[in-house]
């Protein structure tokens, strides 16, 4: 794939309604493996985007992201050869299943489904085994109204994300939109609390840590940046973002060996990629 070819995070958050932090665990799990656009950006394979569609596709059917990703990292290891985009997976009951020529199966568990046959064939469909209508429906409304808000009325934008993660409060989408949306205002001090408040209840979201370094890198805390961005690089060691930022920290405190160590594992993931 030459580059500038396929689509990028922001295209495929637009285009099919995947969020950023699913996106980055697939990443950051090696599940999808990206190329760098011209400006730094991740570019996707069609193959990717099929398997990032998926993962969506199963986030919405209400399954735990965690869950998502270690039942791709499963089903990965069953099938080394075959790229995950061509495996039909569905969701039941909350759970990754997975259908083939035996039938359905719960991936984790590797227990059988009675086989009701899906509607769909084509590969990487999903197909809800339960029609319970998803919690928290409200909060994703007001997370929708909130994306859709931002590019026209920014206060009314920042109104929805504030609802969308008062009803939801572990709602990580939420607390990244609107402390984005509050850094590109330069309030600067509300964004970092709010992505600390955040993280009392959702510690191990690196993006979380990511953005909270950035914040506190423009505000020029410097050192506590750096913590944010280490502790980002521990919950996502492939993030190459996350290690060029904290190489040029450490450069810039005269901690050289440690900043070559970053620069030479962002250039191994970019070359990677």
């Amino acid at each position: 794939m030459n580059r500038g070819e396929g689509l990028t995070t922001r295209e495929l958050e637009a285009r099919l309604g995947v969020p950023r932090r699913l996106v980055a665990g697939l990443v950051a799990a090696g599940l999808v493996t990206p190329m760098r656009g011209r400006h730094g950006e991740y570019v996707f394979s069609f193959q990717d985007a099929v398997l990032i569609r998926t993962a969506g596709s199963l986030l919405r059917a209400c399954v735990a992201p965690t869950q998502i990703l270690r039942a791709l990292r499963h089903l990965e290891r069953l099938k080394p050869n075959r790229h995950l985009a061509a495996v039909r997976v569905g969701a039941c009951g909350g759970k990754v299943s997975a259908r083939d020529h035996h039938g359905a199966w719960i991936v984790e568990s590797g227990q059988r489904l009675m086989d009701f046959e899906a509607s769909e064939e084509a590969a990487g469909q999903i197909t809800e085994f339960t029609r319970q209508p998803p919690p928290y429906a409200e909060a994703d409304a007001a997370l929708a109204q909130g994306r859709a808000l931002e590019s026209v009325d920014v206060r009314h934008a920042e109104a929805a994300y504030r609802r969308a993660v008062a009803l939801h409060p572990g709602m990580l989408e939420g607390y990244l939109n609107l402390g984005c949306l509050l850094a590109d205002q330069q309030r600067l001090g509300e964004a970092i609390s709010l992505y600390e408040a955040a993280l009392a209840m959702l510690p191990n979201e690196p993006e979380l840590h990511f953005n909270l370094g950035v914040a506190l890198e423009d505000t020029g805390a410097t050192q506590a940046a750096l913590s944010a961005y280490e502790r980002s690089i521990e919950l996502a060691p492939r993030d190459a973002d996350a290690h060029y930022n904290a190489a040029r920290l450490h450069q810039e405190l005269g901690h050289m060996q440690k900043a070559i160590r970053h620069f030479n594992q962002y250039r191994k993931l970019n070359r990677s990629t």
